[in-house]
């Protein structure tokens, strides 16, 4: 498994508190890129009042830096474009039933 494999794995044991499906299965990661021990991250939220706006960031980039070979983490929280239902997976969608 290579780091960006792995950076993704530890995203997908981060749950939106109110939906039972990981953040990453939500759509709500955008992109990971690795360079050299360096991972960028893009990732959004399901609204910018989001209750967990400032948590949830932050445990992201906490669980990129638990994966060998990262030293640094560049997180962008970005809003374009804006998140909606079709960029679950379809296992995301499979949970929620719709």
């Amino acid at each position: 498994m290579d780091v960006k494999e792995k950076i993704i794995e530890e995203i997908r044991k981060i749950y939106d508190p109110e939906l039972p499906v990981n953040i990453y299965d939500l759509g709500l990661i955008y992109d990971v890129k690795i360079n050299d021990r360096k991972a960028e991250i893009k990732m959004t939220l399901t609204t910018p009042n989001c209750p967990v706006a400032e948590s949830l960031p932050k445990e992201v980039k906490e669980g990129a830096m638990q994966v060998d070979g990262i030293d640094e983490v560049d997180l962008q929280l970005v809003w374009d474009p804006p998140w909606n239902k079709d960029m679950m997976s379809d296992a995301a969608k499979l949970e929620l039933n719709l």
